[in-house]
């Protein structure tokens, strides 16, 4: 990893490029380091689907940060050992459950970074889409409510808040409407007669976009990021 972080006493977030485990398309993410200068996780909750079951879950990512010796740690959830990692293979998938969870990196008994995760029930189950139809040349996806449209294949471009190449897909206020887009959950932006468009940069795995006007109606996409980078062309 790029270890160009400015470390604390707590967890900071920092860039970095990671490879996952597990098949997981983690390729890049914004992480958080512990308080070791050691170790680190994923600084958000992310939904992949758990090759376990085959389903959408809550997963963070975690191991060691910027190894350059042979370093060794254990990664627990909750107190149960998840996976050990090293210098050869520094992260490993946690899959989380509803609720609290802690995980740990532990290098030994005196280095222990925890990490804490919040998830809400129902977190990574998919909106139902059903309702929405799409253009005659399979472009676009109107939502049920008329309200809104996206683009269905994502394109590619820099994203100047990750520092990378992106997926994304552009939604667009279909009318006079004041909508409230956010994406995974997170608050993006507002869409209007002055602002009527939007790109939405996708991360890693499936991604959830809504927009909601007020409490009237909230339409919902879903698009996959593969791996969260792109090749610019």
């Amino acid at each position: 990893m790029d270890n160009k972080s400015t470390l604390s006493s707590s967890a900071v977030v920092a860039f970095a490029a990671v490879t996952a485990l597990s098949g997981s398309a983690w390729a890049a993410t914004t992480v958080q380091v512990g308080a070791s200068g050691k170790t680190y996780a994923s600084s958000a909750v992310q939904c992949a689907a758990d090759p376990a079951t085959g389903e959408s879950s809550p997963v963070v990512e975690a191991g060691l940060f910027n190894p350059t010796t042979r370093l060794r740690a254990t990664v627990t959830l909750n107190g149960t050992p998840v996976a050990t990692v090293t210098t050869l293979i520094p992260a490993t998938n946690v899959w989380l459950a509803d609720g609290s969870n802690k995980v740990v990196v532990a290098l030994n008994k005196k280095t222990v970074d925890s990490y804490v995760f919040t998830v809400q029930p129902g977190m990574c189950s998919l909106p139902d889409t059903s309702g929405n139809t799409f253009s005659a040349d399979g472009t676009l996806e109107y939502a049920a409510s008329g309200k809104s449209y996206a683009t269905v294949t994502p394109g590619c471009a820099w994203n100047a808040g990750t520092g990378q190449a992106q997926p994304f897909v552009n939604l667009f206020d279909n009318g006079d409407y004041m909508l409230n887009v956010s994406v995974n959950g997170v608050p993006l932006t507002q869409l209007s007669t002055t602002h009527p468009h939007t790109p939405v940069f996708l991360s890693a795995g499936q991604n959830v976009i809504s927009a909601a006007n007020g409490y009237l109606s909230v339409d919902y996409y879903v698009r996959d990021g593969g791996d969260g980078t792109c090749t610019l062309p």
